[in-house]
């Protein structure tokens, strides 16, 4: 009976569910950033004609994941906010970079990585030397300006959220 009843349920942790779903988001983010972009960029990938295919089946797979772990902050953060864990100022502060996190992480999923995508495809045939679009700069320093403000805001909130900080003031 105590079975149906739900009496011996054990609650999730969620301020570990958080601090593990942003740390892996930080470390994969400079994983992507500061490893594998640039071995791709010395190797001189971008000017190869598979590379937007291969660019965007990498940050395919780089960005649903992203958006998993931005719900999971802020399904955290929410939840944390419910049960009385964080100060009211610290509280705010999260949930407001959750949501700017999530929000980066979808721009990047649905705007960014298609268009420069698309605009890396090598459409003529009969072309054998391949330069960058000059529309894809602008892009790229979007891209890198949105990812150190991921980076930023991630840190921000694993700094108001860590288990030495969550004392309510």
């Amino acid at each position: 009976m105590a079975t149906l009843s739900g009496t011996n349920q054990k609650h999730l942790n969620w301020q570990q569910i958080l601090l593990g779903a942003l740390g892996f988001w930080l470390s994969t983010t400079l994983i992507v950033d500061l490893v594998i972009m640039p071995i791709l960029y010395s190797a001189g990938m971008m000017v190869q004609p598979g590379f937007a295919s291969a660019g965007y089946s990498i940050f395919w797979v780089f960005n649903r994941v992203e958006i998993i772990c931005a719900a999971l902050t802020l399904t955290g953060l929410l939840v944390l906010e419910n049960q009385h864990q964080l100060s009211e100022a610290k509280r705010h502060t999260a949930i407001i970079l959750s949501v700017i996190l999530l929000a980066i992480a979808l721009v990047d999923t649905y705007g960014l990585t298609p268009q420069m995508s698309a605009m890396g495809l090598n459409l003529s045939f009969f072309e054998t030397v391949r330069s960058l679009p000059s529309e894809m700069m602008p892009m790229q320093m979007g891209y890198w300006v949105l990812d150190v403000l991921k980076v930023v805001g991630c840190g921000i909130i694993l700094k108001l959220c860590s288990p030495w900080s969550t004392a309510k003031n």
